[in-house]
């Protein structure tokens, strides 16, 4: 079975359309990240999946059942969801903002919800002396992990993120991306992982879905996207990557000239 299948999915917003006639199925366990052009669908087809966004025409399915059948709240409780910088809850401390979804679901049970945070802080490489500052105390490395272990705590099949690490520096962004990739390697949940940085997207994805305008441009594993990709859109997309890739090659190379310059 399936973990998420979208079944001939439409999405217009007034005479624009956003998503025409969408199918894919994502298989359990899959880390799926999602790259394309600025409007070409991403977030909204992501949205579709916790129903943050009804599609127009279609159907979204989990697990085999129509999404449309389930209670919209319940729904998003056993989804976990991060997006690009930080949504904490300001007045609530580290351990009340991991805690919060867990509490939804039995309030009764605190010595189960402090495991949970104390397991996923570890996990989110949150050190446990952050457990009682607040957001605006913590660094953005720090609070995107906390939205990260909140997205978890309560252990979701599926995960879902909207760009979460686009809002800090380089060097915080790789730390991130190997926490995040060995959670899923420790977890085995089914991720589906919005970027606008194609060298991300292959470096995480076990799969790597490909849209413009609102429409499927490859879906498949990093290698055939690199090597084999399916069109000219999806060449294009490759090829910036190797572009970037190369001058960053040659930066360093003059980097080190310079270096060797002033000894």
């Amino acid at each position: 079975m399936n973990a998420i299948e979208f079944q001939n999915i439409k999405k217009t917003y007034g005479d624009k359309t956003i998503i025409g006639s969408f199918s894919l199925a994502i298989g359990r366990g899959e880390f799926v990240t999602i790259i394309g052009t600025s409007g070409s669908g991403k977030t909204t087809l992501v949205k579709m999946v916790n129903r943050l966004v009804v599609p127009d025409s279609g159907t979204v399915w989990i697990n085999g059942e129509d999404i449309q059948d389930k209670d919209p709240v319940l729904l998003r409780r056993g989804i976990g969801y991060a997006i690009q910088g930080s949504v904490l809850f300001p007045h609530m401390t580290v351990e009340e903002n991991i805690a919060y979804v867990p509490n939804l679901w039995n309030k009764s049970d605190k010595k189960r919800t402090a495991s949970a945070v104390s397991k996923w802080m570890k996990i989110a490489g949150l050190a446990d002396e952050l457990r009682q500052q607040y957001p605006y105390e913590l660094s953005g490395g720090e609070q995107q992990r906390v939205g990260i272990a909140r997205a978890l705590a309560a252990s979701p099949p599926i995960l879902l993120m909207d760009e979460p690490f686009g809002a800090v520096d380089e060097i915080t962004r790789k730390q991130l991306q190997k926490e995040l990739k060995d959670i899923y390697e420790q977890t085995g949940i089914t991720v589906l992982f919005i970027t606008h940085d194609i060298s991300e997207a292959l470096a995480l994805g076990t799969k790597v879905l490909v849209l413009d305008k609102g429409a499927l441009q490859q879906y498949d594993t990093p290698d055939n996207i690199l090597n084999h990709p399916a069109n000219a859109f999806v060449a294009q997309l490759v090829g910036d990557r190797k572009g970037s890739e190369k001058n960053r090659d040659c930066n360093d190379d003059l980097t080190a000239k310079q270096r060797s310059t002033l000894k």
